[in-house]
């Protein structure tokens, strides 16, 4: 590829001002069908259980919404869901939806007229709506409320386990000790109770997406055979389901973004047509911004042309993401979703107990920290490991000793500090073991190390390590046809949600592959070698055991030296201190391309320790990698800055 060519790539990612869509509110509309170009306006208040506060009051009075949405759910939230309710048959929901959500809002948002939907229910969305329904009565308010059930598969588990299923990424057997298990429902339920009149929508268990996708189905009347309509509902859902993160929030150039202590929250209006526009309230922090929300696009994603969702096969690859100017803190428009038949199954994430896990988290001072670090942990299990051979438990089943401030994270990258190294560290010592009483010897032995080890070691943070079950993931698919998913409406059954299959298919899809060699061969060379981060934003995230980067480049000049660079495997020698392979000739790095917003997505299979709380390490869920890769130098290239000046 030559430099003229290069230069073709050239192009504005700015909108000239476009007049705003016509606002639709079926509910609210004059009749059953949206006019051409009507648009919807959704806010997303939560983005995980244990969101802020902040975002309620900020989206209710100053986002002009038609509905707004809470996505609480992750697998590990449904296990510790399943363990509240088997306390008391009133729990398993989160509690924040009722408490600090809705009950100090609940009047405005019915008087505005605002319909809310949430996966809040968990493990027991009819509690969460019972709760709900007692708020609302003190504030002497009539609310419809409806609920979706079916998701949970529980009561299945003695016929799942001997039907041969297997891990969809591990392949190992289905788990003896299954302790959650959750249908990944979709949009159509939801869509469904709105079109029944309900104010407010509670599910368990649906796809993040979901609660936004049904929200537009049922405003817009989309049918189930429109794929591309359906994929842009389905993306702007998957840009606004976690909240701040496409606002500014986790943004690779976070000094940019401003007042952090009242960024906003993300707002999508959507047009009948499916065009999206994010936005955010006025007067909010944050950023809306090509590279804000370009992060969140490639956030936990595999294939990008293989999206799997109960409602859509999506193809995000060629989505394009173009700034628009005169929003107050930005705004972008979002185009360019594809879509295809969905599968014919759900996706199901379970969890199993495997043993129990404790973690000492220990700072220390002085000269040499860091090898005071390292022998204390050291030192603490080779006292429980002899206390264990006297009382006759087994073994570790697993250690994780890291040196916070050691970049121990880093393997063979980290920078390593003249005159030995850094005067603060903080220990970290994980331990697995199938045994709860073994773990609570380690637990005893860790304050000791204070008196009788290194110097310095001024604590132990949160007292005493709590010893807690290991939850593993476990993912499988599951008929649609044999779920039974059921409506109800202000604590009455209404109807059996009948799922149509007619247009589903179970057929493996070719996608032309990737255009390397041919526009990568060509590629003039130079001198110059520059830090990732000088060409790019990334981010990183998880799904199970499995960690995705997402890179995208800064400028559509940049992209091809990303290919050409960026491979799978340069990745997996990156990171290799962090893979575990389980066959020797594995490959463990896939790269995917989007070329619409110039990027490229590569997951890493095996990354993450067991991810979630299976995980022994810091960073669980792979939060840091992206930031890692930053410093990958890439080498042997012309100025590129020049080209863009």
């Amino acid at each position: 590829m030559s430099f003229a060519a290069l230069l073709r790539l050239r192009r504005p990612r700015l909108l000239r001002p476009v007049p705003r869509p016509q606002r639709w509110n079926r509910r609210r509309g004059s009749g059953c069908e949206p006019p051409a170009g009507a648009a919807v306006r959704i806010g997303c208040a939560s983005g995980f259980w244990g969101d802020t506060a902040a975002a309620v009051p900020q989206l209710l009075y100053g986002g002009k919404l038609d509905f707004l949405v809470f996505d609480y759910l992750s697998e590990i939230t449904m296990s510790l869901l399943t363990a509240a309710k088997a306390r008391s048959p009133v729990l398993g929901y989160a509690p924040d939806f009722i408490s600090t959500a809705m009950a100090p809002y609940i009047k405005d948002i019915h008087r505005k007229g605002i319909r809310v939907i949430s996966n809040a229910g968990g493990i027991n969305p009819l509690a969460c709506a019972a709760a709900l329904q007692e708020v609302a009565e003190k504030a002497d308010i009539d609310l419809k409320i409806a609920v979706i059930t079916g998701d949970d598969l529980m009561s299945e588990k003695e016929n799942l386990r001997g039907a041969g299923i297997t891990d969809l990424e591990s392949g190992k057997p289905f788990p003896d000790s299954v302790h959650s298990m959750n249908v990944y429902l979709g949009a159509r339920p939801i869509s469904r109770a709105l079109d029944l009149g309900a104010d407010v929508v509670i599910t368990g268990r649906c796809v993040d997406s979901g609660i936004v996708l049904g929200a537009l189905i049922h405003s817009f009347g989309w049918n189930r055979d429109e794929f591309d309509l359906l994929a842009a509902g389905s993306l702007a859902g998957h840009l606004i389901e976690c909240g701040a993160q496409c606002t500014g929030g986790i943004f690779t150039d976070w000094h940019v973004v401003p007042d952090w202590h009242n960024i906003g929250f993300p707002i999508v209006e959507c047009s009948s047509e499916g065009d999206l526009i994010i936005s955010k309230p006025p007067d909010t922090g944050g950023l809306i911004s090509f590279g804000t929300v370009a992060e969140q696009l490639v956030y936990e994603l595999g294939n990008p042309q293989r999206y799997l969702l109960p409602d859509v096969t999506c193809d995000f690859s060629e989505v394009s993401i173009t700034e628009i100017p005169g929003f107050e803190g930005g705004a972008v428009k979002v185009h360019g979703a594809k879509g295809s038949p969905p599968s014919t199954f759900y996706k199901v994430g379970a969890t199993y107990l495997d043993g129990f896990r404790a973690t000492a988290v220990c700072p220390v001072g002085g000269p040499k920290a860091v090898q005071k670090g390292k022998l204390t942990a050291e030192s603490i299990l080779k006292r429980t490991r002899f206390m264990f051979s006297q009382l006759g438990y087994e073994d570790y089943s697993a250690v994780n000793i890291q040196v916070l401030g050691s970049e121990d994270t880093y393997g063979p990258h980290a920078r390593r500090s003249i005159d030995g190294g850094p005067r603060e560290a903080v220990i970290w010592l994980a331990v697995h073991h199938k045994q709860k009483e073994a773990l609570e010897i380690f637990s005893k032995e860790i304050a000791p190390a204070g008196a009788g080890m290194a110097p310095g070691l001024t604590g132990v943070i949160g007292g005493r390590p709590r010893i807690s079950p290991v939850l593993k993931p476990f993912f499988f698919r599951y008929p649609k046809s044999n779920v039974q998913i059921n409506l109800f409406l202000n604590g009455q059954y209404v109807e059996t949600f009948e799922e149509d299959l007619t247009f589903t298919s179970d057929e493996a899809v070719s996608f032309d592959p990737p255009r390397i060699n041919s526009e990568l061969k060509d590629l003039p060379s130079g001198h110059h070698t520059y830090r990732l981060e000088d060409l790019a934003y990334t981010r990183s995230g998880d799904k199970g055991n499995s960690a995705n980067i997402g890179v995208i480049a800064r400028h559509p000049l940049y992209y091809p030296y990303l290919k050409k660079t960026l491979t799978a495997q340069a990745l997996e020698n990156y990171f290799e201190h962090l893979l575990e392979r389980e066959k020797p000739e594995e490959e463990l790095v896939s790269r995917y391309e989007l070329p619409g917003i110039h990027a490229l997505n590569f997951v890493l299979k095996n990354s993450l320790g067991g991810g979630g709380i299976a995980s022994l390490r810091s960073d669980p869920q792979g939060k840091a990698l992206g930031q890692m890769l930053l410093d990958f130098q890439i080498k042997n290239v012309p100025d590129l800055k020049s080209l863009i000046e």
